[in-house]
């Protein structure tokens, strides 16, 4: 008698580890009642109880700026598919300090922003707009998160 979807075999045999660049196919469903599939993709930040019922982990990935994680649970029947698409060795099994490392790379590049905008009011340059910095800060914020986002995939 089978009370899933779940092929658990499947799931028990994929070698899923903390590290890797996975595309998670999730099943979501609109006001209508369709069914449509959702892709998460990013990174595995922590892979939680193994391979037994409650195993979850944690997939990690940078939209609009912003740091996104989600929880996965592994045998969940709201999940299609897992497919690891990246690899990559880490000598850590939870890669929580991903997240201050992003921080820090962000708050860097902002202090060195506003240490340029000093720079440019203090040398007697033509006055400069309040709307023009807060433009110049947006676009610095969102290059600066693309970078990070760049260079925790280098890291992996």
């Amino acid at each position: 008698m089978e009370f899933t979807t779940v092929n658990k075999e499947a799931r028990k045999q994929l070698d899923m580890r903390t590290g890797d660049t996975v595309r998670v196919s999730q099943k979501i469903s609109d006001k209508d009642g369709k069914v449509r599939l959702q892709a998460f993709e990013g990174l595995v930040i922590a892979r939680k109880h193994g391979s037994e019922a409650g195993g979850t982990f944690t997939v990690r990935r940078v939209a609009g700026g912003f740091g996104v994680e989600k929880i996965f649970p592994l045998y969940s029947p709201m999940i299609e598919k897992i497919e690891v698409i990246k690899r990559s060795k880490v000598s850590k099994s939870k890669l929580y300090h991903i997240r201050a490392t992003a921080l820090k790379q962000i708050s860097k590049r902002m202090k060195m922003m506003f240490v340029n905008i000093k720079e440019d009011m203090t040398l007697g340059q033509e006055e400069i707009k309040p709307e023009e910095i807060v433009d110049e800060v947006i676009e610095a914020v969102e290059n600066a998160s693309e970078e990070v986002s760049e260079t925790t995939e280098e890291t992996k």
